[in-house]
């Protein structure tokens, strides 16, 4: 097995330490039009560049994990990915875990370059986590696993969103009679099998899902983080997460944007919005 590069240590102990010390709280890097309108911002790189590091000043000294959202930034083509290259060093280097959510899933030596972009120290996008997809079969997601422990970096695989399409993939049942998303659980518990204090192979499981979690049959304690998407303007909230998240709940990573982000552009008060959200998750999650 490849082992963590020696000047890092594995993803999921930084990120538990991290929850830990700075509170539950993945805060996103989501420049949409709408909040550049808000900060007052024009649409264009210049915005872009402002509101990047606008958030990253303000949060990355604060918060446990920044997740810019990639497609934000290739929108503007090089000169938003070279934003995003920016935004990332300046957080991880601020004591940020960067998760750069770009949702990758591919095949064979694509997945691999897709790997060396993110994961790879040499990379200017490398990044501490990943969010993959893993509809090509779990096993196309073999070169990010391995690129990641090489590197001490993590991923989160998508498993139970909170989009309401994602029903018709994540609970179709296969001929074992266990679901899309259970199955994908299942190897992630077996990717993080005898890590301590946190695997390093995290699920991405909607906070908007209420009890269908139970009912669905699926196993949340694969001893990696679960990326918690839907508090906010999705209509979850943190009294939700003990609910949904049963006896996992001490792995939650609850993820907001706009809760946060619309708060901007003073950063003072960007960050005593996410110290409050970081206060009442902790105080949910326990």
């Amino acid at each position: 097995m490849n082992q963590p590069a020696p000047h890092q240590e594995p993803f999921g102990a930084r990120l538990r330490c991290a929850m830990d010390t700075r509170g539950p709280l993945c805060v996103g890097i989501d420049p949409h039009p709408g909040l550049l309108a808000d900060w007052g911002l024009t649409e264009d790189v210049a915005g872009l560049e402002r509101f990047t590091l606008g958030v990253v000043e303000a949060l990355a000294g604060q918060v446990a994990v920044l997740k810019p959202q990639s497609a934000f930034f290739e929108r503007f083509g090089s000169r938003g990915v070279a934003v995003l290259e920016r935004g990332v060093a300046e957080a991880r280097a601020a004591g940020a875990l960067v998760l750069t959510d770009a949702k990758r899933g591919d095949i064979g030596s694509t997945m691999s370059a897709y790997a060396d972009a993110y994961l790879d120290p040499a990379s200017p996008l490398f990044s501490d986590a990943l969010t993959v997809s893993p509809y090509l079969g779990f096993g196309s997601l073999r070169p990010a696993a391995e690129r990641a422990r090489a590197s001490g970096c993590g991923l989160f695989v998508l498993a139970l969103t909170s989009n309401p399409e994602g029903a018709e993939v994540q609970h179709a049942v296969r001929e074992n009679g266990r679901s899309v998303a259970a199955t994908v659980l299942a190897h992630l518990a077996q990717e993080n099998a005898g890590a301590e204090p946190l695997g390093s192979m995290g699920a991405v499981v909607g906070a908007t899902l209420g009890g269908t979690l139970h009912t669905a049959g699926v196993d949340l304690s694969v001893n990696g983080p679960l990326l918690a998407p839907g508090i906010g303007a999705q209509g979850a909230t943190a009294a939700d997460l003990p609910r949904v998240f049963g006896a996992a709940k001490g792995n939650v990573l609850p993820s907001i944007s706009r809760g946060v982000l619309r708060h901007g552009p003073s950063p003072k008060a960007l960050r005593e919005a996410a110290l409050a959200e970081a206060a009442a998750l902790a105080e949910a999650l326990g």
